[in-house]
């Protein structure tokens, strides 16, 4: 992944935790569920890094 590319994901992010910071306190807390759960997929489908 290019560093172009790294700050489109962070950006990504940040914009979308700024939605969530935005909601209802239930609302915020299934919406961060949710972003944990999808992280944790793409955690977990990553290619292992070189030496690790």
């Amino acid at each position: 992944m290019s560093d172009t590319d790294d700050t489109s994901a962070e950006a990504g992010l940040v914009s979308r935790v700024r939605v969530i910071e935005g909601q209802p306190l239930a609302d915020r807390a299934a919406a961060y569920a949710n972003l944990h759960d999808e992280l944790a997929r793409r955690l977990d489908q990553a290619p292992p890094e070189p030496g690790a």
